[in-house]
């Protein structure tokens, strides 16, 4: 294990907001729409889980307005009000179509400041690029929140490399960066290196923050040939967790539980601390108990070597368009 370049904080961009190295994406969070939020977990659980986060030197939250119609946010909200320790907060607008005017943006940062009992946050995203509003209205209104103090930072969610260059462009006129774009990331998603958004996000200056970095699960090494419990929920459509699927992954499970063994860590933290070694990369898997809260921040305070790292990315390549 390298204790060469260990980071526990990173800087979101070109800001000098500074977020732990690891986040906690808060989706199942309050969610029974796609996930099974009131059945196979709970409010108590997911509370041990950012009590166990936050145990963990991870204190970076990332929710979303449309996440359990708010309910991630509240709880969030809620759990942030009971704990001493600076939380650092994210959440996202979602450009409905029927949201066409600057004030739309004001209106929905007001309400989700509301649910999080908070007046001002790290960073705000915009949720997804497909809007009716344009660019220009759109990012002038965060510009104008980044003013007012109610926001600290603006960033995007998967936006391509021209979509992520349009917003900085229209931001810098406001002499304020665009930080971050939300991406779908990891050892077996690597599509925004093909993409050129990868390379465009480090060009500018811009954090990704990587969501779903373990697949799914899959990368923890709980499905695999050898125990492959029937997936759940929308993992029964996705043909990674087939026999064939799960058949084509089985040199890169083995590679991590490899180097899992040397570090005495878990697949799912070896692909987590891949994905932290990256230049600007923050992952956010999810959480919905203490122990899978505690198996994310056990990615944090080590590091793969630069050829483990390589190494990795070289049996992955396969996955370089997925």
């Amino acid at each position: 294990m390298t204790t060469d370049n260990i980071t526990l904080t990173k800087k979101l961009g070109n800001t000098d907001i500074e977020v732990s190295a690891l986040g906690i994406g808060t989706w199942a969070w309050g969610d029974s729409f796609f996930w099974d939020y009131g059945k196979t977990y709970g409010k108590d659980d997911i509370e041990e889980a950012f009590k166990a986060t936050v145990a963990g030197g991870v204190t970076f939250f990332d929710t979303a307005e449309v996440y359990g119609n708010g309910k991630s946010e509240q709880l969030l909200g809620e759990f942030c009000q009971a704990t001493d320790q600076k939380i650092d907060i994210a959440t996202k607008y979602a450009p409905f179509p029927w949201r066409l005017f600057g004030g739309c943006v004001a209106d929905a940062l007001t309400q989700s400041l509301k649910n999080l009992q908070m007046d001002y946050i790290p960073l705000y995203q915009v949720h997804w690029p497909f809007m009716l509003m344009g660019q220009e209205t759109l990012m002038n209104a965060l510009a104008d929140e980044v003013e007012k103090g109610r926001i600290g930072a603006i960033g995007v969610s998967n936006y391509s490399a021209e979509e992520m260059k349009k917003a900085s462009e229209i931001l810098g006129k406001r002499n304020i960066p665009l930080a971050v774009n939300q991406v779908k990331y990891s050892l077996l998603t690597r599509k925004i290196e093909s993409k050129g958004i990868l390379k465009t996000a480090q060009e500018l200056g811009i954090t990704l923050l990587a969501y779903s970095p373990l697949a799914q699960g899959l990368l923890t090494g709980k499905y695999n040939l050898d125990n492959a419990p029937n997936p759940e929920g929308a993992r029964k459509l996705d043909s990674r967790f087939s026999a064939s699927g799960l058949s084509k992954i089985t040199p890169v499970l083995e590679l991590l539980k490899q180097l899992g063994e040397k570090y005495q860590k878990t697949p799912a933290q070896v692909s987590l601390n891949w994905l932290m070694g990256q230049e600007n990369v923050i992952p956010i898997p999810g959480a919905k108990n203490a122990k899978q809260a505690k198996d994310n921040t056990g990615a944090l305070g080590w590091s793969l070597t630069t050829d483990e790292i390589a190494q990795l990315a070289e049996i992955t390549q396969p996955w370089l368009k997925s």
